[in-house]
């Protein structure tokens, strides 16, 4: 097997942005994950640019490509056979691979819940690259000046902190975004899994999606072969507020874990302080008989102290907007993740209603009706107390912003000049959209009539170059708070999860290697991959189990050697089925009797000299031969009618013999004195 990791995310996860890899296992290639960058859009001014917008002089003034390394590295590697999501955010770079004649054959897998929402984000970006296309034209000379001579390096040194680190003045993975043409063409590569649900790739591999608990329809993947079964572990949360608890039990006792989730990088990670004292990923109860058990391990996944941080935060966010709405503010939220913002809403209504403040919620989306009106329609990828909700005899909504849309404190729209919003709009409101980059559309126009009042405020996610983002609106006076989110595996939980999952290796980012040296007397071992490098993985089982259907084996005719051992001669064909090696016997079986015997048993040396000679074979002991003492090799030569000679053995007998006819008398005589029965 062979691991390249194809992409990386930024600093502290990067929710938007997931790890890619590359995979090859059982001479299959995979992809696993295919994201775009969007924070390369940094370096493209937003349009419309007015006269009271900040310095945008070094910015790009045109229609914006995408970065996507992840699209350019199996491009470049010449295709892939199919390709594992494992987010909505994963897919977004999908169609610019099925978009190529050599992708015309990949399959690609992912849940329905993703693949719903999204198709809904990538034609969500579509749509307001559209404005960009309508401001600047589209190229049709072939690649943008942009991209040629001292635009070059102006793009390279704004890039330089955000995507290109490593690639130097490669640009393959900048992309002119895709059509939807090709977005449809993508959609119907796409086969839906639920969770739990078992795939045959190929006949090949097995694949199986689990829960990964981040976020709705996320999941972690299972791939399993007739020699090795890997885990595919992306940015996962073992207990949720909204999503379907991770479903660690079914990742247990796979042999590799691909620890992909990088958000142990995320400052919000109190223990990363304290790494070198406390911290460790691998601390020494692993390596001790009395260690802490199996259940401790358990208990510790099941505590929902990471949610209590979470809830702390958009509690703390939720003042802050209340702050700014008392003192006469709007405030701006352009996050993308769709959990969050259930979480924001729930909790701004209860700030809301508790300060008797009455002000308009707008969410302004192209996907955000769409998307909001199946999150109380899709109960099995909840988690286990809204799914209980939903069965209680009380008529409660499975969230709160059933409530908000019944009250008419929310509102949806597609766009900023949509029908009705000018009827609904008031100032000061509070107003979410999807556009975390701050280059397209809603961000972009509201920023500009609000980024010089100090009262109001703007939401970003930590990890945003705030300053790269916010200078087309300079000078600012809004307030700006950056805020962290669940965004995967906390430090303090990775040991006790690869205690519970008990994998024989665990391929480790390189980043992360300082908090997990390797250990020789380590239950499992480690090996770091990092971004651009191959690395090749080493087999873990050197045999492998072969399967036999029910009724070939019961159509064997087997022959005891002794009370404990029975031998059958089959005449079958290894097949590939479902991951696994199974012997297939043909349909129609040739003539028994025209079959030959399989003899067993040792052959006794003077019994055969004398059969042999019985036949008219001239032979003898070679001078140096053995006198026959046990557990010895004997031989006989025979000189006529034909040349050749016989070696035997406690466990085997052989013939050299270059003339057919001979070698039928010699294999005559000694089946004589052999057990036989019937073969092939």
């Amino acid at each position: 097997m062979k691991l390249t990791c194809v992409a990386t995310p930024g600093s502290g996860g990067d929710y938007h942005t997931p790890a890619s890899h590359l995979l090859e296992v059982e001479g299959v290639r995979l992809l696993l994950d295919c994201p775009v960058d969007l924070s390369a859009l940094a370096a493209f001014a937003p349009v419309p640019l007015g006269a009271d917008c900040g310095d945008a002089g070094d910015l790009i003034r045109a229609v914006p490509y995408y970065w996507s390394p992840a699209a350019a590295a199996a491009a470049k590697a010449g295709g892939v056979d199919a390709v594992l999501v494992s987010s909505a955010t994963g897919m977004l770079g999908l169609p610019f691979l099925t978009r190529l004649p050599s992708f015309a054959n990949t399959k690609v897998y992912v849940t329905e819940l993703a693949a719903r929402i999204g198709k809904l984000m990538m034609g969500e970006l579509m749509e307001m690259h559209s404005e960009f296309v309508r401001y600047y034209g589209l190229d049709t000379d072939g690649s943008p000046k942009w991209m040629q001579g001292e635009k070059l390096h102006k793009l390279l040194s704004s890039l330089q902190n955000i995507v290109i680190e490593d690639e130097g003045m490669d640009l393959a993975p900048l992309m002119p975004l895709y059509s939807a043409p090709n977005l449809e063409e993508c959609m119907r590569k796409t086969q839906t899994v639920k969770y739990g649900e078992e795939v045959c790739f190929n006949g090949m591999l097995m694949l199986k999606a689990s829960s990964s608990g981040l976020e709705l329809g996320n999941c972690v993947w299972s791939i399993k072969g007739p020699r090795a079964s890997i885990t595919y572990l992306p940015s996962t949360l073992f207990v949720s507020a909204h999503a379907l608890d991770c479903d660690y039990n079914s990742l247990k006792e796979n042999d590799i874990i691909l620890f992909s989730d990088f958000s142990s990088l995320n400052v919000m990670d109190e223990n990363n302080e304290n790494l070198g004292e406390n911290a460790m990923v691998c601390d020494d109860s692993l390596l001790r008989a009395d260690g802490v058990d199996e259940d401790e391990y358990v208990q510790c996944l099941s505590k929902n102290d990471d949610i209590a941080e979470e809830i702390e935060r958009i509690s703390f966010i939720c003042s802050c907007i209340s702050d700014a709405i008392k003192s006469g503010g709007s405030v701006l939220i352009p996050i993308g993740r769709l959990g969050v913002i259930l979480l924001i809403l729930e909790h701004i209504s209860e700030t809301l209603l508790s300060s008797n403040m009455k002000v308009p919620i707008f969410m302004i989306s192209d996907a955000a009706e769409k998307i909001i009106s199946f999150t109380n329609a899709v109960p099995e990828w909840l988690c286990k107390p809204r799914q209980e909700k939903l069965f209680s005899r009380e008529e409660e909504a499975l969230f709160g912003h059933v409530e908000l849309l019944k009250e008419g404190r929310l509102f949806l729209f597609p766009h900023l000049y949509s029908k009705g919003l000018l009827a609904a709009w008031k100032e000061p409101c509070i107003v979410f959209c999807l556009d975390w980059s701050l280059r397209h559309s809603t961000a972009v126009h509201l920023l500009r009539r609000w980024h010089a009042d100090k009262r109001n405020l703007l939401v970003l996610e930590q990890g945003v170059d705030t300053e790269l983002t916010l200078k087309p609106f300079t000078p600012a006076a809004i307030q700006v708070l950056e805020c962290s989110f669940l965004s995967g595996i906390k430090v303090r939980k990775v040991n006790p999860l690869l205690a519970v999952l008990k994998p024989k290796l665990v391929l480790f980012p390189e980043e992360l290697k300082s908090w997990c040296p390797s250990k020789e007397d380590a239950p499992w071992s480690y090996l770091y991959y990092s971004k651009g490098k191959t690395i090749e993985i080493p087999n873990i089982r050197e045999d492998f189990v072969v399967g036999l259907p029910t009724d070939v084996a019961f159509g064997l005719q087997p022959r005891q050697l002794d009370k404990a051992i029975a031998i059958a001669r089959l005449r079958a064909k290894l097949h590939l089925s479902k991951g696994q090696y199974v012997l297939v016997a043909p349909k129609d079986q040739s003539d028994e009797s025209n079959r030959q015997l399989l003899h067993w048993g040792a052959v006794d040396a003077g019994r055969l000299l004398s059969a042999l000679q019985e036949k008219g074979i001239e032979c003898a002991f070679p001078a140096d031969n053995d006198d026959g003492s046990a557990g010895c090799e004997r031989s006989i030569l025979i000189t006529s009618p034909g040349e050749a000679l016989v070696k035997m053995a406690p466990d085997r007998t052989v013939i050299y013999c270059d003339d057919e006819s001979t070698t039928k008398q010699i294999y005559d005589a000694t089946a004589q004195l052999m057990v036989g029965f019937m073969g092939t």
